[in-house]
């Protein structure tokens, strides 16, 4: 009687127990994302987010940080430094990021570095992903504080990864939304397009999420934690910093329905309208 062969046995991820990578991958199928609870200390990144605080401060008091450019709307980019290479080392120790290059092997390099510094009084971003639909990448947002419903837990759009919406089709369909509150040194594992959105900050210090991204493969750099020699470093978000970029936030923030129907329109005549 032939015998008919077995099937493959999965192949663990280093670090990860099969059952949690697993549910990992099941979780980013059918949602677009997953969290893994506790993976970077919580000890080192009260470090950095004192370090990040303290630059903020400095540059703001020393007339050094641009106008605008996410400051009215109260979200702004970051680069961490060097000092928060720890992170990235931790991740691939624990093999999460073998797990980003199973899901996604175009993540061949190492990551693109940034941090989302979300201030108090911040207020709703608009829906979006994060680049078109045909040119995916794979995000790692790490919780550096508790984040909760007060200090701007991030709002996303469960499924939205496994079909091109432009705008006026999201606004139509209304496809659902949850937060995600994280615990410090909690990483979100997902697929850029994934629809989701920052939240207002209704506490009275800075939120900072720091975020580890793969866009074409990932950094051009050798070494992406050495950009800014390796300084902490704020940048502007959606908007630009100059006399017309702070009129478009103005607005946004006035009259955020105006800025919806911006969107809709410009979705009706093309592929755009679904990023910010």
């Amino acid at each position: 009687m032939a015998i008919s062969a077995a099937a493959p046995l999965p192949v663990p991820v280093p670090g990860l127990a099969l059952e949690e990578a697993a549910k990992h991958k099941q979780d980013f199928a059918e949602q677009g994302y997953f969290i893994h609870r506790g993976a970077v200390p919580r000890e080192k990144l009260d470090v950095l987010r004192a370090r990040i605080a303290e630059e903020f401060d400095r540059v703001r008091s020393n007339g050094q940080l641009f106008s605008g450019g996410g400051l009215l709307s109260g979200h702004l980019n970051c680069f961490p430094g060097a000092e928060s290479r720890f992170v990235h080392e931790r991740l691939r120790e624990i093999g999460l990021i073998d797990l980003i290059r199973e899901l996604h092997p175009a993540s061949v390099r190492a990551p693109n570095v940034g941090l989302n510094f979300n201030l108090p009084g911040s207020v709703k971003q608009h829906c979006h992903a994060d680049r078109p639909f045909t040119q995916e990448f794979m995000i790692a947002n790490i919780a550096v504080v508790d984040t909760d419903l007060v200090n701007g837990a991030i709002e996303v759009c469960p499924g939205t990864h496994r079909k091109f919406y432009p705008f006026w089709r999201f606004a139509l369909e209304n496809p659902g939304s949850v937060r995600l509150p994280m615990q410090q040194g909690d990483v979100l594992v997902r697929s850029s397009n994934l629809w989701h959105r920052g939240m207002p900050n209704l506490s009275t210090v800075a939120r900072p999420m720091m975020a580890l991204t793969w866009e074409d493969g990932g950094s051009l750099q050798e070494d992406p934690f050495a950009a800014d020699g390796g300084r902490i470093t704020f940048r502007p978000n959606w908007y630009r910093p100059n006399l017309l970029g702070r009129l478009r936030e103005r607005i946004f923030i006035a009259v955020p329905i105006s800025y919806a129907a911006y969107r809709f329109t410009r979705s009706l005549v093309g592929n755009k309208g679904y990023d910010h």
